[in-house]
């Protein structure tokens, strides 16, 4: 899982620069960049507040988090099959939610 990973790609898919998000969350910039280069991981806590200062749900850091080492190779075969719709429609989500900022 590289919740990190994800959180870049949402941040910066919805335009936002790191100081933003520092801004909007309450947390220090470097704390943002530590964790979206894996040297620190979150809490729950501090997921939330990410999530609600880019309006997404946490579902959508999970599911672009996944990385395939984080899959069973038994369902690997299944997760190469699943998997590139069901973050389709993640990245989907974020590109709505660049445009509802944009309405805004």
């Amino acid at each position: 899982m590289n919740i990190g990973s994800a959180i870049k790609q949402v941040r910066e898919g919805l335009g936002y620069s790191q100081e933003k998000l520092s801004d909007k969350t309450g947390l220090s910039q470097t704390s943002i960049s530590q964790i979206e280069n894996g040297v620190k991981t979150p809490s729950k806590k501090t997921i939330d507040k990410i999530c609600k200062a880019l309006g997404v749900p946490a579902d959508i850091l999970y599911i672009l988090g996944i990385d395939v080492a984080d899959i069973p190779k038994n369902k690997i075969k299944l997760y190469d099959q699943v998997y590139p719709k069901i973050k389709e429609l993640a990245d989907l989500f974020v590109n709505h939610r660049k445009k509802d900022l944009l309405v805004d």
